[in-house]
């Protein structure tokens, strides 16, 4: 396959794109990370989303240590070609490293964020540490 779909998009000044990974059966919103090229590139080869950790400097398979991977049934570019959004199967219906089947469990109530989405499970049983 040609790679001439990953020109087409606007790569930030460090060469990622943001990325909103999206429950594909119910449209939530299950997080937002960030990926290089090669990141995209193994996600349409593999079917199972690949993002760029900025504060590990390495490629992520997400699900590696959790066990929770995205299978990716659709990738789509935003009109700007400057955002992704993966539709995605959330394997386990957890997301987020916290346990909860999303990273945005935070809602702003009276001036203070409260979470309002409950923990699926301990993120100490899905990671093993304490």
């Amino acid at each position: 396959m040609s790679e001439q779909w990953l020109d087409a998009i606007a790569w930030t000044e460090d060469g990622l794109v943001p990325v909103i990974a999206q429950d594909a059966a119910d449209g939530k919103v299950l997080m937002f990370a960030w990926m290089n090229a090669e990141a995209l590139r193994l996600t349409a080869e593999t079917g199972h989303a690949v993002y760029w950790s900025r504060s590990r400097k390495k490629l992520w398979h997400k699900g590696e240590e959790s066990g929770h991977q995205q299978v990716v049934k659709e990738i789509r570019l935003d009109c700007d070609n400057d955002v992704i959004n993966l539709q995605i199967e959330q394997k386990g219906g957890i997301a987020c490293h916290t346990g909860r089947r999303s990273c945005f469990y935070q809602r702003l109530e009276n001036g203070q964020w409260k979470a309002v989405d409950p923990v699926l499970k301990d993120p100490s049983d899905i990671y093993g540490k304490s």
